[in-house]
């Protein structure tokens, strides 16, 4: 037995007087009132309703129920109506979590201007390795990831992005500019360290090329990291080359304090992903959010594409 809907369908035959009129309102037939009222009867081993052919009225028990119903029922749907309000309302906190390149360079630009549109919406950022990241505790869990990615979770993309060669303008005027992939194995590399093992190569596709088609070049590293804006600061010291993201080398590629390598030749294709715990009952400011976080990295990636094609 449905205890609750029992409970709402006494509450409404109590309040219409008649089982066909309750019928009517609760959009059943005339039968099922009945039998919701008696299976309730039955669990409750008294009778509520006292019935004749011609009227109903409420037993001694069921008036002093019905007080009762009506205390629980009321702030039952005191209850839903707080919990659709908390999923509704542009309010709250939010906890997202990001690996470091991305809180630094995704996250953290657009925290002023969101916080100006919905000011009633308090961010947590947890910044961390995304490797085990229990993603069923955070509202948006950012990854970036490879195109194809298949985690066995809730996961929309974001934008896609991929990655190219820079260098400091100093770095090149003493160790000349390389021609062709094959000049990297005389330069010194800035290497992303993604895993224990060490390959002194970098995978290098043509930019224009097809997607998953990549070629394996020598270089000869200087400096391991599995710290991205490390490599970015050693890269602009002028220590060697590194392959970054594009929208995280465009800022300098204007400015000119990086210099683009092998233009044709891109070190990878990936695409940031926004994870979330569920694809129901996503709380509004989680929805506002996500909308403003994948607007305006599209936006700041078409700049960053913009940038890098001028330089």
């Amino acid at each position: 037995m449905d205890r609750l809907l029992s409970m709402r369908t006494f509450r409404q035959v109590a309040t219409e007087g008649s089982f066909a009129a309750a019928a009517r309102v609760l959009d059943m037939s005339p039968a099922v009132v009945t039998r919701l009222v008696v299976d309730l009867e039955e669990h409750l081993g008294t009778r509520l309703i006292q019935r004749t052919t011609r009227r109903m009225v409420l037993t001694e028990a069921g008036r002093l129920y019905l007080e009762r119903v009506e205390h629980i029922l009321d702030a039952i749907d005191e209850a839903d109506a707080l919990a659709s309000a908390e999923t509704d309302a542009v309010q709250g906190m939010l906890r997202l979590h990001a690996p470091p390149v991305l809180a630094v360079h995704i996250l953290a630009p657009l925290m002023a201007g969101f916080h100006r549109l919905h000011p009633q919406v308090v961010l947590d950022v947890d910044v961390g390795s995304p490797d085990n990241v229990q993603v069923d505790q955070y509202d948006i869990t950012l990854l970036g990831t490879r195109s194809d990615f298949n985690g066995n979770v809730v996961a929309r993309p974001v934008v896609n992005s991929f990655g190219i060669l820079v260098a400091a303008p100093g770095y090149l005027q003493r160790m000349g500019t390389p021609a062709q992939p094959e000049d990297l194995a005389r330069h010194a590399g800035l290497c992303h360290r993604m895993t224990a093992s060490r390959q002194a190569s970098w995978l290098l596709s043509r930019q224009n090329g097809p997607g998953d088609f990549a070629i394996a070049w020598d270089i000869a590293p200087v400096l391991w990291s599995n710290h991205t804006d490390t490599l970015l600061r050693v890269a602009l010291d002028g220590a060697g080359i590194a392959a970054l993201p594009v929208e995280l080398a465009a800022p300098y590629l204007f400015s000119q304090s990086l210099v683009r390598v092998l233009p044709d030749w891109i070190s990878g294709r990936f695409t940031v992903f926004a994870a979330l715990p569920s694809r129901r009952h996503i709380p509004r400011r989680t929805q506002v959010f996500l909308d403003y976080l994948t607007t305006e990295t599209r936006l700041n990636m078409e700049r960053a594409l913009s940038v890098h094609r001028l330089a």
